[in-house]
């Protein structure tokens, strides 16, 4: 079972209580609840080995040089170049946080120059059993086979959805390996990618389902002949650059390196001293029962 960890944290951080905190008085509601939110879903599903990918860069300069907006919303800019818009009581516990797993010996994983979920689809693509991928990002999704799934936390952990083949079939009506096509022709707010202006989610449903790739739609566009609508033809030649650098910001990395995922055994001394200075209390008991 491979873990978003920054999609958890900001999760635990936005839906626990900041009354929890340490015993110097600093808020660990992210902690808490990321430890918390793991320690729920291993006990649910019960998997052989747990990892959590990590975002060694959340903006990777390669994807914004291809898509200038991308996560452009989520910018401030700093006098030695930019960073991530994150609450300031969210960016301390960061560092606690891997060193909370760390310490349980639980891999901690991160590439430089690109985000956790190129790392969640290169653990996948790599490991030659089955996967369970937790996260609340849809981009996920071009994941899904018959040996990966997505545990889909987005409107919570105790209310999350399995994501499989036959799940994507009902819900949008397109394989798993088409969804990136489909992402990019709808576009994702939160992401800064912006669309094909005038595409919507119905509209992308029925492009994918009759062409086989984004360039087989350029390519109807172009041609008059195609049968295609005149109105669809218009909006896609319109953004024809777009799709062209889209596609490859939505689409996962998934060749990356990946180191040895044995687990280390726990540091009790250094859990302990974790656990007791930052209050975790039954967090604390609840995960380390996971750990043999």
């Amino acid at each position: 079972m491979a873990f978003d960890t920054s999609y958890l944290y900001f999760r635990a951080f936005f839906g626990v209580p900041s009354t929890f905190r340490a015993l110097d008085g600093r808020p660990v509601n992210a902690v808490r609840g990321t430890l918390d939110f793991i320690a729920r879903l291993a006990n649910q599903y019960a998997p052989d080995s747990l990892v959590c990918a990590w975002d060694d860069d959340w903006r990777p300069d390669w994807r914004v040089d291809l898509l200038p907006s991308y996560k452009a919303h989520r910018v401030v800019q700093l006098a030695d170049g930019e960073a991530e818009l994150v609450d300031d009581d969210l960016s301390r516990q960061v560092p606690l946080i891997r060193d909370c797993l760390e310490s349980l010996g639980i891999p901690v994983v991160g590439v430089a120059q690109h985000e956790a979920d190129d790392v969640l689809a290169s653990l996948a693509r790599q490991h030659a059993g089955t996967s369970l991928v937790v996260t609340g990002d849809r981009d996920l999704f071009q994941l899904v086979d018959d040996h990966t799934s997505v545990v889909y936390v987005a409107r919570g952990v105790a209310s999350h959805e399995l994501v499989t083949p036959e799940w994507m079939a009902a819900k949008y009506a397109l394989a798993p390996e088409r969804y990136v096509d489909f992402a990019v022709l709808r576009g994702d707010p939160s992401d800064g990618l912006p669309g094909v202006k005038g595409i919507g989610e119905k509209s992308a449903t029925t492009l994918v389902a009759a062409y086989p790739s984004l360039e087989a739609m350029v390519a109807a566009a172009v041609d008059p002949g195609s049968g295609m609508s005149p109105s669809v033809r218009s909006k896609l030649l319109a953004d024809v650059d777009y799709l062209a650098r889209a596609r490859e910001v939505v689409t996962c990395v998934d060749t990356l390196p990946m180191p040895d995922l044995t687990r280390s055994p726990v540091d009790d001394q250094r859990w302990d001293a974790l656990a007791e200075n930052l209050a975790l209390g039954g967090a604390a008991t609840r995960i380390r029962a996971l750990i043999a």
